[in-house]
């Protein structure tokens, strides 16, 4: 077994188990690794981490055929305002930010007991839809509450044949592995330059807590 064939096979097997993986993109496109945990699985200490160690936002992409059956837009065809007119990323063509959203048995919704509720609350929403069972944007209101704290990113129609962002990475991980289709991204950023986290640094991350770190190109090759 080749180093890349086993790396990607730890990081598969830890999401399995509902472990976190340090995913590096692309230097091309954003040139940032991100604590990507399968959402079902994240705990109030997993937000901690996330909180501290990353510094990221915390974000939960849920597949487009859950978003479609949830009605989930994308933020930026919802606002009407001068500076959604024109996005102008310099990494990707679009955003994949829908609402951000609270669990309604939440509180303020910012706290880690608060946000892993909602988003073990959403990645449950994921299962549902993906099981079949009748779930439109009524049972999502009746859930959910916008503006909230967790941001929803809604992935691409054909994932990783359509786009290349941590969205479909993660989502791409949550389907090989039998997680329902949620997955929880969050940035890691650097304490000293406040830039994204070197991969060096990232590495050394990962390695100190015992977690997988892949490529996202790995990634892309084996689960397109």
């Amino acid at each position: 077994m080749s180093r890349q064939a086993g790396r990607l096979d730890r990081a598969l097997a830890a999401f399995r188990a509902g472990e976190p993986v340090l995913v590096h993109d692309f230097d091309d496109r954003e040139g940032e690794t991100d604590l990507v945990y399968p959402a079902g699985a994240v705990e109030p200490a997993d937000v901690t981490r996330m909180r501290n160690d990353a510094g990221g936002l915390i974000c939960v992409a849920v597949s487009d055929a859950v978003a479609d059956a949830a009605d989930l837009p994308f933020l930026e065809e919802q606002i009407d305002h001068p500076a959604a007119a024109s996005h102008d990323l310099a990494y990707d063509d679009r955003s994949s930010f829908s609402l951000p959203v609270n669990h309604r048995d939440t509180f303020t919704g910012i706290t880690d007991d608060d946000r892993a509720l909602t988003i073990t609350e959403l990645a449950s929403m994921a299962s549902a839809v993906e099981a079949g069972v009748e779930y439109g944007p009524d049972e999502f209101a009746a859930e959910f509450r916008a503006p909230g704290h967790v941001h929803v990113l809604r992935g691409a129609p054909d994932g990783l044949s359509d786009r290349l962002g941590h969205t479909e990475l993660g989502l791409a991980m949550a389907a090989e592995t039998g997680n329902p289709p949620a997955a929880v991204v969050c940035e890691m950023l650097d304490d000293e330059t406040g830039r994204a986290l070197s991969t060096r640094a990232a590495r050394e991350y990962a390695q100190r807590h015992g977690f997988p770190y892949v490529e996202g190109e790995e990634l892309v090759e084996a689960l397109r």
